[in-house]
């Protein structure tokens, strides 16, 4: 056999290779990377099977860690799960999958779950208390938005606020020992100004005069989502483009403008000085 025909045999040989499953796959990674991570629409789902577990994930977005299984489904027949973000993970064998955070109705449990494990809920109870506080949210934007007339220092607030730097995120939190977005601003203002807060983050959009990005100050509190009527996060400007928040990562102080933050607006609950 000449040397033409040796290479004509190597080549074919190594074409064949695939077909009998001995070759690496190119996509196979050696470790789980996070893709994106964005907050989203509190959507209730209910479990699809009684399979699925929910886990702790941490490490970091090139090297993600698949933590301690913490909640099985087969454990809550009955139970209403929010999701509030959604992560989408390129696993080790290549594979991609979305992750959501979810949280029961309670605060009680909570975790990451692979989005096949669970199915919307579609009952005509969800829909309408969903479609009630749609209408009172409208509603509050056009009639309950209120001037601000408080004064309060700023250096109290930011000070009050840093205290809880590192507390964790959970969903529906209200403090101190974790905080969800609107949980914390609610918590810092009240403790440290005596200024209460409506609840939620679309709630506080609405309640409060609203200043343009321009004429935004310290103390204000900024806002993030897709539009005036879908808010999905708060934190307290912090100025030049900073703000204390409560997010994934727990309590963070972070930059605004940033690809992953969609800035809808500003409102001032109280005038700093």
């Amino acid at each position: 056999m000449n040397i033409k025909h040796v290479s004509f045999a190597v080549a074919a040989t190594a074409a064949l290779l695939p077909i009998f499953g001995m070759s690496t796959p190119a996509s196979a990674n050696s470790k789980n990377q996070i893709l994106s991570t964005s907050y989203m629409t509190n959507t209730a789902y209910v479990r699809k099977s009684a399979t699925g577990w929910t886990y702790n994930l941490g490490g970091t977005a090139s090297n993600l860690k698949f933590g301690h299984k913490t909640h099985y489904l087969k454990n809550y027949p009955h139970t209403t799960w929010h999701a509030t973000q959604k992560r989408t993970i390129l696993k080790k064998n290549g594979n991609k999958a979305i992750y959501y955070y979810v949280t029961n109705g309670r605060g009680t449990a909570s975790g990451w779950i692979w989005h096949g494990y669970l199915q919307k809920k579609s009952t005509a109870s969800f829909n309408h208390t969903a479609s009630t506080t749609t209408t009172s949210s409208t509603a509050a934007d056009t009639a309950n938005t209120t001037s601000t007339t408080q004064s309060g220092d700023y250096a109290t607030l930011i000070a009050k606020a840093k205290q809880y730097l590192g507390r964790p995120y959970v969903y529906g939190a209200n403090g101190p020992s974790s905080f969800d977005c609107s949980g914390f601003t609610k918590y810092v203002f009240s403790k440290a100004l005596g200024t209460t807060l409506p609840r939620t983050a679309q709630q506080q959009y609405n309640a409060y005069q609203h200043v343009s990005a321009a004429n935004a100050k310290p103390g204000d509190l900024i806002f993030f989502g897709t539009s005036k009527s879908n808010i999905t996060h708060v934190g307290i400007y912090m100025g030049n483009h900073r703000m204390i928040d409560a997010q994934l990562r727990g309590v963070v102080t972070e930059a605004t403008n940033v690809s992953w933050w969609h800035t809808v607006g500003y409102s001032r609950p109280v005038s700093m000085s």
